[in-house]
């Protein structure tokens, strides 16, 4: 369930977005599904305190605060901002949509033949600085993920590169969007993971790529950005004293950035309130500590092996990659990982929709140790020793990810698999701080391991990741893809009948394993450390937060 999807470096940093049920200390109940439930302690706000500094843990300070850029597109950075910027639907544990009415009164399709959306928005919303949000802040989003100008570095056009026009409608408050080709998440491109930036933000390739590099500026939520404190590496949100809603409970949610082995340590010495945990060892340590519970319900983030196909690389030839993928133990990968955090762990089989998702189904490849090893032979992949070759060259890979225990111990037992098909695999760590703009994006990697961030939007992230044109890559950082796959995947998110498109998506998931774009792994357990008197917060699945009503108990 992806609208845009989002980088997520650490697979343990997932404290901001991941999800998790009961708060006991048995976690071998754990669902792997979505959509069932979620582990946020729901408490009545009249007995949550007021005031209080939520301390949460990310992994790097943003290198762009315009998630809807190339450079911000990751789901950490989109954890900060969900405070404080405005998004059209509220989604609840099962994905179910409700319009978001601090923002607008009413959502609407009003005509199928043109696609046409009507937007209108609450009177009372208003940027940081009291201006109004109007139809002018959509429009201005729309043409710059349009794609119809490059010069804006977008991560993802979710849709907008299908919006033939958007207009004024009854007054300033209401935008309508025409559509010249029809798009089945439309829903999605102001909610889930996508935000609605003000004009000023949007409003040329200039201010788009770089007007945020240093902060946000015009914001909209029930907090703004209070402090940027780069010595200390602490990002401070702050009441926002134009907001129209609820009072929030909380004066102040602080952002520390901290290494992946200090997540753990800081929940227990109580420098910060709440945590991924990534292993069955860090459930143990939070279920230990003074204070902390153990939140957790089925994760909407998932691991993945990314291969490097461009001209050039060693794996530029999908047949090659198909038989990697065979090579790796990815149920033995989930085993390994998860058991202990959830009832049945089992390996991710499908890269558009998550288990527990309506149209999950298994297209993944068999593990077939054997298999690889005559489809290496029949490619020209010749032992010699250990390690294969082939006009002189080694089937030797660097598998590049952030410097996590959790990261590494995954790349190990994929090392041991591929060794034992003859294929040398190197491991090679980096810092959070630069991972996706100085690595992921310019290709700096044979196969790479980062995870991906949905929502309740399975369809918009098809065109970001999958679908290939050199000139525009949005997500897709391996450089695969074909013509076929490009027709299909616009056929696909053209569908407004969701059970046709539930098929074509899954044709679509096929044609991915087939060409060998990349080897989905696990889904997130969903596990998070939380203060124990932290209330509605904690593990939403694919809950989205009210940020009015987190706070502690009285």
């Amino acid at each position: 369930m992806r609208s845009a999807r989002w980088f997520m470096a650490p697979l343990a940093a997932l404290s901001l977005l991941l999800a998790g049920c009961g708060g006991g200390t048995d976690t071998s109940d754990a669902s792997g599904d979505l959509g069932t439930t979620n582990d946020i302690n729901p408490t009545d706000p009249a007995l949550i305190a007021d005031g209080g500094n939520l301390r949460l843990a990310v992994s790097s300070w943003p290198a762009n605060w315009n998630t809807l850029s190339n450079d911000g597109n990751e789901g950490e950075i989109a954890g900060i901002e969900r405070p404080t910027l405005p998004r059209a639907f509220n989604t609840d544990a099962a994905g179910r949509l409700s319009v978001n009415t601090d923002y607008f009164t009413d959502i609407q399709l009003t005509s199928e033949t043109p696609q046409v959306i009507t937007y209108t928005i609450n009177p009372a919303a208003v940027w940081s600085d009291g201006s109004p949000i109007t139809w002018e802040d959509i429009a201005s989003q729309a043409n710059a993920l349009s794609g119809r100008n490059k010069d804006f570095l977008i991560a993802n056009t979710n849709g907008f590169d299908r919006v033939q026009k958007v207009e004024r409608g009854v007054d300033d408050r209401q935008a309508v969007l025409t559509f010249d080709r029809n798009y089945a998440e439309w829903r999605g491109q102001f909610a889930g993971n996508t935000m609605l930036y003000p004009k000023s933000v949007t409003a040329t390739p200039e201010a788009f790529n770089k007007g945020l590099l240093n902060g946000l500026t015009l914001t909209s939520g029930p907090f703004v950005v209070a402090n940027l404190d780069r010595a200390q590496n602490r990002i401070t949100l702050g009441r926002n004293p134009k907001w129209w809603g609820n009072t929030p409970k909380l004066d102040t949610v602080t952002f520390i950035v901290l290494d992946d082995a200090a997540r753990v340590p800081a929940l227990q010495n109580n420098e910060i309130d709440s945590t991924g945990l990534a292993t069955i060892d860090e459930v143990k340590t939070a279920q230990s500590s003074n204070g902390v519970v153990v939140r957790r319900a089925p994760g909407n983030a998932f691991s993945h092996l990314t291969f490097n196909g461009a001209e050039g690389s060693i794996l530029a030839d999908p047949a090659l990659r198909v038989a990697i993928i065979k090579a790796i133990d990815r149920q033995g990968i989930a085993t390994a990982m998860q058991n202990g955090m959830v009832a049945d762990p089992k390996p991710l089989n499908n890269h558009v929709y998550l288990r527990g998702q309506e149209g999950y189904q298994d297209n993944a490849p068999a593990y077939d140790p054997e298999a690889a090893k005559q489809e290496l032979d029949a490619l020209g992949w010749k032992l010699n020793g250990d390690v294969r070759e082939k006009d002189g060259r080694r089937l030797e890979i660097r598998d590049v990810m952030y410097q996590s225990t959790t990261w590494v111990q995954i790349a190990q037992i994929i090392q041991q698999n591929l060794a034992q098909v003859g294929v040398k695999l190197n491991i090679d760590t980096r810092s959070g701080q630069g991972f996706f703009t100085d690595v992921i994006q310019p290709g700096d990697f044979d196969v790479a391991q980062f995870s991906w961030l949905g929502d309740a939007f399975p369809l918009s992230g098809l065109p970001q990741i999958y679908a290939y044109n050199p000139n525009d890559l949005q997500g897709n950082y391996g450089r695969i893809g074909s013509p076929e796959l490009n027709d299909l995947i616009e056929r696909t998110v053209s569908e407004l009948d969701p059970q046709k498109a539930i098929v074509m998506a899954n044709e679509v998931d096929q044609e991915v394993w087939d060409e060998g774009f990349s080897a989905t792994l696990m889904q997130a357990p969903g596990n998070v450390g939380v203060r124990s008197n932290l209330a509605n917060f904690g593990a939403p699945g694919l809950a989205s937060y009210d940020y009015t009503i987190i706070g502690f108990l009285k």
